[in-house]
């Protein structure tokens, strides 16, 4: 059976995070993979009242034809950000009609919040002593309610096991992309990326707010050093070498690559080797030294440490874990 991910709409929610679920889950793996294979999730969207319109932020309302109900039949639940959310957001506890709908919920399904919607998992417990994140502008607000749970506010999303937390707007992508690869794989969730056109893959741990996301339009970029890297990550890389790729200096393209980028060279080189060593790992027989190789380690200790920064666990452990795993989700 398909994964049942049932989203909660709350009055005063934001349309566009609450199509987000939909758009990244709501793709069956038929449509994936051309044509084989089953839905990989059901997508059901419920309120905490009977089925009816529910309030937008906008000049519109939506019908929602699922109760709270449907929060029982779920394995995984959504809550996107909401502007109504009242005494939740102003004093950090539930009402009653959303304590009762909350309460549907099964123990071990997994919790998701999209921005401000970490306000709800907050009110309701679930994340008393556990690291999260929200919209860097509430970030403040978030921990003075809930000082039980750490709040980072310069990441794009925390994945703490059974409960997840990302900030606002896109980056609900990010972390909805982030569960498809955790759940089945990295070429999947490329996929799905590629279909959705946006990009298939932001590390959770960038940073929320980019003071210049993009450069003034004189300005060159670091797109092309970017793409000159991504087609040699097997060979050594040198800082010089980039900057070479735009005719600038090494300070010049290291502060252009950062106001673009979020980070420095040297760590989207490492996230971008790490991606490449999983995708080898989840895809083909490769040997550990050869994978280590072709992802631009050089070798087995090296990409043993860096996966173990990034993922948690070594190579083998997660070959092994995704092979016994993939296209299962519980």
């Amino acid at each position: 059976m398909p994964h049942r991910v049932v989203v909660l709409a709350l009055d005063g929610l934001l349309p566009f995070e609450l199509g987000i679920p939909q758009r990244i889950f709501g793709r069956s793996l038929g449509t994936e993979t051309g044509g084989k294979g089953g839905k990989l999730y059901d997508v059901v969207t419920c309120s905490v009242r009977p089925p009816g319109p529910v309030r937008t932020d906008a000049d519109f309302s939506i019908l929602v034809e699922h109760g709270p109900e449907a929060l029982a039949t779920a394995d995984t639940v959504v809550v996107p950000a909401s502007y109504e959310l009242g005494p939740v957001f102003e004093e950090g506890r539930l009402t009653e009609e959303l304590a009762a709908a909350l309460a549907l919920v099964r123990p071990g399904t997994r919790m998701v919040s999209i921005c401000t919607g970490s306000y709800v998992l907050a009110a309701a417990g679930y994340l008393d002593g556990r690291p999260a994140t929200t919209h860097w502008s509430s970030a403040d607000h978030f921990q003075r309610t809930f000082p039980q749970v750490s709040v980072d506010p310069d990441v794009l999303f925390i994945d703490d096991g059974d409960v997840l937390t990302s900030a606002g707007v896109a980056a609900g992508i990010d972390l909805c992309l982030h569960l498809v690869r955790r759940d089945h794989g990295t070429a999947v969730a490329n996929e799905i990326a590629r279909r959705t056109v946006v990009p298939p893959h932001r590390d959770g741990g960038q940073a929320q707010y980019i003071h210049r996301p993009v450069p003034e339009p004189q300005f060159a970029t670091t797109t092309t050093a970017r793409a000159w890297a991504l087609a040699r990550l097997e060979r050594p890389i040198l800082l010089r070498d980039m900057a070479e790729q735009e005719a600038m200096s090494v300070r010049t393209f290291t502060r252009r690559f950062r106001e673009e980028v979020g980070i420095s060279p040297g760590q989207w080189l490492t996230q971008q080797r790490v991606e490449r060593a999983r995708q080898l790992l989840e895809s083909t027989d490769l040997s550990i030294d050869q994978v280590a190789r072709d992802a631009g380690f050089g070798t087995a200790t090296s990409l043993r440490q860096h996966l173990q920064a990034a993922l948690g666990v070594p190579p083998t452990v997660y070959r092994r874990t995704f092979r016994s795993s993939a296209g299962t989700v519980s």
